[in-house]
């Protein structure tokens, strides 16, 4: 793929996760564009993770859209092709099962998808447990952030090995929150 086209095509994503994710806002109490999420993610990869690799970034682009947005696979195979789509895929949660099924689930499939999608998930989790930290839903108790930075790391322990920039990185982001989660309870 030209320089040309990966340009294309990653602007094409940006616009689409956009218009998907356009009435979506992110938990925090700030409210903050949904989309600024994706682009995080995609931003933490090429700049943290030195993932170059435009079916990865524009896989973390489009990574919430099946999961989050009418999106259909139909559409991201058509606009993106069949490699963006399996990752996509692979790092999609099945929202027809309960919560704390797909939770398991995540912990389950890690070890057992691709190279490309368990970068774009451990990217997912890095930019996650910041905002945990610095910017949580702001209903979430101390003890529901504790929780998700615990099971954020049975997920990333099946992720390790493939980006040992983003595996540091992710262990960096991780003791920062807990120091973060640790200051708010003496406070």
């Amino acid at each position: 793929m030209s320089s040309t086209d990966e340009s294309s095509l990653f602007l094409t994503a940006i616009k689409f996760a956009a218009v998907k994710h356009r009435d979506q806002r992110r938990k925090d109490a700030k409210a903050t564009p949904y989309i600024n999420h994706p682009i995080e993610v995609a931003d933490t990869l090429w700049q943290i993770g030195k993932v170059h690799d435009m079916v990865t970034i524009v896989g973390a682009l489009l990574h919430d859209t099946l999961e989050d947005t009418d999106t259909t696979p139909e559409e991201i195979q058509n606009l993106f092709g069949a490699e963006v789509l399996a990752v996509v895929s692979e790092v999609t949660d099945d929202k027809r099962l309960p919560k704390q099924q797909r939770k398991l689930k995540q912990i389950e499939h890690a070890p057992h998808i691709s190279t490309r999608a368990k970068q774009l998930k451990l990217a997912d989790k890095i930019c996650n447990v910041y905002d945990i930290a610095h910017s949580p839903p702001k209903n979430w108790s101390l003890k529901r952030r504790q929780e998700y930075l615990d099971w954020s790391e049975q997920v990333v322990a099946g992720l390790r090995g493939v980006n040992p920039i983003l595996d540091a990185h992710y262990d960096a982001t991780l003791s920062d929150a807990r120091a973060a989660l640790a200051r708010s309870i003496s406070v």
